[in-house]
C-alpha cells in the first residue's frame, strides 16, 4: 500500500506539472495577441528560452536557496521513491518560470533579449527562492514569529502571492526603469492606442491558462490524499467573477473579458483551499474589477506602458488575493479557520495575510529595481529607437511572424 501511495503522489504530481508547463503556451499566446505584429515572434521566442533558463537556474540554485535541496547525487539516489523528488521539483520549477514569463508580457516591444535572459536566470536563481523559502519553506523564522504574534502563519496555498504579485512587482520595476515605448505618450500628453495584434491569439493564450490554471491550484496539495474538490470549485467560482465583472466594467472589450478570467484565478490561488465557494466568487469579482480599473488608471493616466497590465494583474490582484484569505478565510464568513481537514487545524490571521503580502511586494519589488537598474548601467537593457521601430522579430529573429508577405519571396 505504501508503495501504491506514493506512486500515486508522484503520478499526481507530475500530472500537475505537464499542466502548468502548458500554461507556459498560454503566456505566449496571451502576449504574442496583445502585442503588434512586429513583435509576436519575440514573444513565441522569450517565453520558451526564458522556461529554459528558469529550469538551469532554479535546479542548480533557485531549488536550493529555497528548500535545501540538491539534485547532485547519483541517479539510483534520485531514482528512490519512483523519483518523486525530482517531479516535485519539476512542479515548482514551473511556478518559478512564470516569474519571467509574467514580466515578460510588461516589458513587450522594447527589452533587450539577451540581458532579459540574464535577469531570468538572476531572478529564478535568487530573488523568487528568497521568498518561496519564507513563505513555503519556514526559512529565518518569519512564519514563526508570525504564529506567535498574531496566531496564525502567512497562508497562500497556490502563490497568489508567491508567485503572481512577486512576478507582477518585479514586473512594476522593470517597465519602470524601461520607460513607455517610443510614441506611446506624445509631449502634448495625447495617448497612441496600440490595439492587440490578434484577438484570436490573445483568447487561445487566456483559455490555456485558464485550464492549465487547475493544474496550478489544485495539484498544490502536492500529494494525493490532500486533493480538494473545495480548490477546484472555487477556482471556477473566481474564474466565473472576475470574467463577469470585467466583461461588465470593461463594457465588452475582449481583452478585457479575456483577462478577467486570469484575474480572479490570480486572486484565489492563495485562499482556495480554505474559503468558500461564494467567497471566493467574491475575491474573483473583486479581482475582475480591480483589474480593469487599475490597467486603465496606469495606462491612461499614470502613463505607465506595461503593455499586458502584468503589475494590475498579477501584482494588485496576487496581493489581494493574499489579504483575502485574512477575510474570506473566517469562519463568520463561510472559510475553514478554526476548522480540523486531514487532521490538522486551519488557523487563518488577517495581520499575517497583510505582513506577508507586504513582505512579498517588498522583496520582489526591491529585487526587480536591483536586477534590472543593474543590469541597465552594465548592458543596457533596450532596444535603439531603430531597433524598436522595426520591432523586436527583425531586430533581434531577423524573421517576421509571416515572412511570405515581405519583399523577395
Amino acid at each position: 500500500m505504501e508503495d501504491l501511495r506514493v506512486n500515486n503522489d508522484t503520478l499526481f504530481i507530475l500530472l500537475g506539472a505537464i499542466m502548468v508547463l502548458a500554461m507556459h503556451a498560454g503566456f505566449a499566446f496571451l502576449e504574442l495577441g496583445t502585442v503588434r505584429k512586429k513583435n509576436q515572434v519575440n514573444a513565441l521566442v522569450k517565453i520558451l528560452t526564458d522556461f529554459a533558463m528558469s529550469t538551469l537556474a532554479y535546479f542548480f540554485i533557485g531549488y536550493v536557496i529555497a528548500y535545501g535541496t540538491n539534485f547532485l547525487a547519483g541517479a539510483d539516489q534520485l531514482a528512490k521513491m519512483n523519483g518523486y523528488a525530482l517531479v516535485k521539483f519539476f512542479f515548482l520549477l514551473t511556478f518559478a518560470a512564470a516569474i519571467p514569463a509574467i514580466v515578460s508580457g510588461g516589458i513587450a516591444e522594447r527589452a533587450k533579449f539577451h540581458p532579459q535572459m540574464a535577469a531570468t536566470f538572476m531572478l529564478v536563481g535568487f530573488v523568487y527562492p528568497f521568498f518561496e523559502g519564507i513563505a513555503w519553506n519556514h526559512h529565518y523564522g518569519i512564519q514563526a514569529w508570525l504564529a506567535a504574534t498574531f496566531g496564525a502563519e502567512f497562508h497562500d496555498f497556490a502563490g497568489s502571492v508567491v508567485v503572481h504579485a512577486v512576478g507582477g512587482w518585479i514586473g512594476l520595476a522593470a517597465v519602470l526603469l524601461l520607460g513607455a515605448r517610443r510614441g506611446r505618450y506624445t509631449s502634448e500628453g495625447r495617448i497612441s492606442a496600440h490595439p492587440p495584434s490578434s484577438i484570436p491569439f490573445l483568447a487561445l493564450g487566456a483559455w490555456i491558462l485558464t485550464v492549465g490554471w487547475f493544474g496550478f491550484n489544485v495539484m498544490s496539495a502536492q500529494t494525493i490524499n490532500h486533493i480538494s474538490g473545495l480548490v477546484a470549485v472555487n477556482s471556477l467560482m473566481a474564474m466565473v467573477g472576475g470574467t463577469l465583472t470585467a466583461l461588465w466594467m470593461g463594457r465588452n472589450d475582449p481583452g478585457f473579458v479575456h483577462n478577467g478570467p486570469l484575474a480572479g484565478l490570480v486572486a484565489i490561488c492563495a485562499g482556495s483551499d480554505v474559503v468558500h465557494p461564494v467567497g471566493a466568487l467574491i475575491i474573483g469579482g473583486v479581482a475582475g474589477a480591480l483589474f480593469v480599473s487599475m490597467f486603465t488608471l496606469t495606462q491612461n493616466r499614470w502613463k505607465i506602458d506595461d503593455v499586458l497590465g502584468v503589475w494590475p494583474l498579477h501584482g494588485l490582484c496576487g496581493a489581494w488575493g493574499g489579504i483575502a484569505v485574512g477575510i474570506f478565510g473566517m469562519k463568520a464568513l463561510g472559510g475553514l479557520n478554526g476548522a480540523t481537514i486531514n487532521g490538522a487545524t486551519i488557523k487563518i490571521s488577517f495581520m499575517s495575510q497583510l505582513c506577508g503580502t507586504a513582505l512579498g511586494i517588498s522583496i520582489a519589488f526591491a529585487g526587480g529595481l536591483l536586477v534590472y537598474g543593474v543590469l541597465k548601467n552594465l548592458v543596457g537593457i533596450r532596444l535603439s529607437p531603430e531597433q524598436e521601430f522595426n520591432g523586436t522579430d527583425l531586430s533581434v529573429h531577423k524573421i517576421t511572424a509571416t515572412p511570405e508577405r515581405e519583399s523577395g519571396w
